[in-house]
């Protein structure tokens, strides 16, 4: 969940994904969500432990907080007390994973099982590769709370500090807990999933980590979390909107429910990234065009379940095909926050902040050009088996 050069360019053939090793075609529906490049077999090979899944090998980090910067976020403690926190909800008012679920201590708990089994019958085995790898990425969350403790000026010092920042970070990482608790108790009483398969693949995404190369800088931390945040705001919607199709109503209330808090948390980050506009707007267009020339890369992205070192990428290539999330959904959110942090209308810059300037207005239409063409070379499509599903082959 979460993250210098002019100009973009991207590979003709293949670009890197947020996937294991191997790189995404440009059908992928994250292709432009790319993270780093990945190391070749033989590297990739050599760096394989019984416990972990292959790595990804990156440069060393630069970090890009001066005192001064740092000093910023200090001064921002009392407003983001009284514009970010008030974006949480109370835990006694909060949705439980439980509200979903049938009751185990009531005596029609069999019952409600065989109802929702029922249910889920109708859902096409594709669906559930999505929604799997929706839950996957929820249930990663101590990897999330670990990269918000990166960032310089905001990080809980202690782990139970009193500053706003991190107050919002535990009660983020609280209310985010219940989304894959949610999902995932629900896949597990429906027996269309292989669980321990799934819990392998959480087990080694928690085991790898993520560098959505964010260094320590909360400028791009928050502009990474702001997008991620939309990203799984839009994602949960369209699994919500497809179980309805599906017939699956209480499925369908379930990931609605998750976008909403989805919904609310970006609305809070958003809130940030303004605010930081405001009291520094070359700093913070200079980050936002780091963070899109580096690409935002998916919490994700180092997804592994013991067999297929490409499961990302056929993983985002479901959700693309199903329109769960896409190539356009990226390029929708780029051109949402250029017009939301009001881009076009910045004045004051530095000649490397209109520089900037320039390249974030100009490219979520770039995007859009380049996967047109991609479309165009769609290559022609294949099946594949997902471990998640009992080895059942999908369509990409």
């Amino acid at each position: 969940m979460a993250l210098k050069l002019y100009p973009v360019t991207f590979p003709s053939q293949k670009l890197p994904s947020f996937a294991l090793p191997p790189m995404a075609g440009l059908r992928s529906p994250k292709f432009f969500m790319a993270s780093t490049l990945r190391s070749g077999p033989r590297e990739v090979e050599n760096l394989k432990k019984p416990f972990s899944p292959p790595r990804e090998v990156h440069v060393q980090v630069t970090h890009s907080m001066p005192p001064q910067k740092i000093e910023i976020f200090k001064s921002m403690e009392d407003w983001a007390e009284q514009n970010i926190l008030v974006h949480l909800k109370p835990v006694e008012k909060s949705w439980q994973p439980q509200d979903f679920l049938p009751d185990p201590a009531s005596e029609g708990f069999h019952e409600q099982i065989k109802e929702l089994r029922e249910r889920t019958k109708g859902i096409p085995d594709e669906y559930f590769v999505v929604l799997v790898g929706d839950m996957i990425t929820e249930e990663a969350l101590p990897t999330y709370q670990t990269m918000l403790n990166t960032l310089d000026g905001v990080r809980d010092e202690t782990g139970a500090s009193l500053t706003s920042w991190a107050i919002w970070t535990r009660a983020w990482t609280a209310e985010e807990n219940r989304h894959g608790d949610l999902l995932n108790k629900y896949l597990y009483l429906s027996g269309r999933v292989d669980m321990k398969q799934i819990e392998k693949t959480i087990q080694y995404l928690i085991g790898s980590g993520m560098d959505p190369r964010t260094e320590n800088s909360p400028y791009l931390g928050f502009i990474y979390t702001s997008f991620q945040e939309r990203a799984t705001f839009i994602s949960h919607g369209n699994t919500a909107r497809l179980a309805k199709e599906h017939g699956d109503v209480k499925l369908a209330q379930i990931c609605g429910t998750i976008a909403s808090d989805e919904k609310r948390h970006e609305t809070a980050y958003t809130k940030i990234v303004e605010k930081l506009f405001e009291i520094d707007p070359d700093g913070t267009v200079l980050a936002f065009a780091d963070m899109m020339r580096k690409k935002i890369s998916m919490p994700a992205h180092l997804m592994y379940d013991g067999h297929d070192d490409n499961l990302f990428e056929h993983f985002s290539a479901v959700a693309q095909r199903l329109g769960v999330y896409t190539a356009t959904d990226y390029a929708d959110i780029l051109e949402f926050f250029v017009g939301r942090w009001n881009m076009e209308k910045l004045t004051g810059l530095s000649g490397e902040g209109r520089k900037a300037q320039d390249f974030l207005c100009g490219l979520a239409p770039r995007i859009r050009r380049l996967e047109e063409r991609a479309q165009g070379r769609a290559k022609q499509v294949t099946t594949v088996p997902f471990s998640w599903i009992f080895d059942k082959e999908v369509k990409l």
